[in-house]
């Protein structure tokens, strides 16, 4: 499974060099297959995009000169120091472990510490990801820890695909956090699957089409780190509603699994599928779900808002000043005053003037 998420992955971190040859590979394939008679174009892609190098967060300890005591960020200049890469991997939120440093290289073993609030905090700076400035991550340590698809969604939520972005193990944790409450829309607090056949409410389909609409948009562009927004902005809606619709989550994992196909391959089959979430029908977006049949219009008099007012979308202008005009807090305002005018403008506003 490891080996398989890599080959998809691999033009993220692999660098310039690699998507060169995946490039090159591709083109001399292509040419192959239309010798044979199994391709008619000429060359396999359509549009070149160039990825953006993801940069390095260095971290930095402040070591006091002449001594092996090392002084936190806030208080380095209360002393001479000299800054001094540390490894990342053992900075947790800027956070040294100061044991890890000790055990890190045999000068540091005899490392003295001054710390505030009981913390020695690193100081950062973006950098060119390199091994001799000691911000280099292993993606299989990433893996280790929060599991192949957070890696792959964390590296297109860094950013646009072709710009230069830093890599901040740091960051990671919402991307993770963003997969727990996923798994937890389709199970109890026991982990057992829980999920309803029920039918799902307006709100509900509501919230999934938005997030059709938004991604297939945002695939035509590219913009993979917006749609991962929109996963996760869709997924709270869904756990404020408390929504365990199998209708709706089945959709939604679909959608998501170019970008999570781990836990969407996983979560399907719990659902009692059995054929692959791959070989799943795209679900189609319908506006129908979001269309609003009503809208909140604010009612000025005399160009000050003074009610709001929700309105169904489908009354005629004469309704609506009806309505309006007919209302108790609007007549507060108006003070027994009959408007010399009234404007309506559909969906947007109702202006009394007097």
């Amino acid at each position: 499974m490891k080996k398989k998420y890599w080959n998809q992955v691999d033009l993220y971190i692999g660098g310039a060099e690699h998507a060169t040859g995946h490039l090159l590979y591709s083109r001399f394939w292509n040419k192959f297959l239309k010798d044979i008679g199994y391709v008619s174009s000429e060359e396999p892609f359509a549009k070149l995009i160039n990825q953006g190098m993801i940069q390095g967060r260095s971290n930095f300890v402040y070591r006091i000169k002449g001594t092996q005591k090392y002084v936190s960020y806030n208080l380095r200049k209360q002393y001479d120091t000299t800054p001094l890469h540390v490894d990342v991997n053992i900075v947790n939120n800027d956070v040294l472990d100061t044991e890890a440093f000790r055990a890190w290289r045999p000068d540091f073993a005899e490392a003295e510490f001054i710390l505030e609030d009981g913390k020695y905090i690193c100081g950062s700076e973006v950098e060119k990801m390199s091994k001799s400035l000691y911000n280099v991550v292993n993606p299989d340590d990433i893996v280790a820890k929060y599991g192949a698809d957070t890696l792959r969604l964390y590296e297109m939520f860094l950013g646009p695909l072709e710009q230069f972005k830093p890599w901040n193990t740091n960051g990671i944790e919402g991307v993770f956090k963003f997969l727990r409450k996923l798994w937890n829309l389709c199970h109890d607090e026991n982990g057992k699957l829980n999920i309803s056949d029920a039918e799902p409410t307006k709100e509900e389909y509501k919230a999934l089409h938005k997030t059709i609409k938004k991604v297939e948009e945002d695939i035509e562009r590219f913009s993979f780190n917006t749609s991962v927004s929109t996963f996760m902005i869709c997924v709270n809606e869904l756990g404020a509603l408390k929504c365990n619709k199998k209708k709706i989550l089945s959709d939604l994992l679909i959608v998501l699994s170019p970008y999570a196909p781990h836990i969407a391959e996983e979560l399907w089959a719990e659902f009692g599928n059995k054929e692959s979430i791959l070989k799943a029908t795209y679900p189609a977006f319908k506006q129908e779900y979001l269309t609003e049949e009503s809208f909140e219009y604010p009612i000025s008099i005399n160009g000050k808002m003074r009610v709001k007012l929700d309105l169904p979308r489908n009354l005629t202008n004469q309704q609506i000043e009806e309505t309006v005009l007919s209302n108790d807090q609007v007549q507060k305002w108006l003070e027994g005053k009959a408007p010399k005018k009234v404007i309506v403008v559909p969906n947007k506003i109702v202006n009394l003037v007097i």
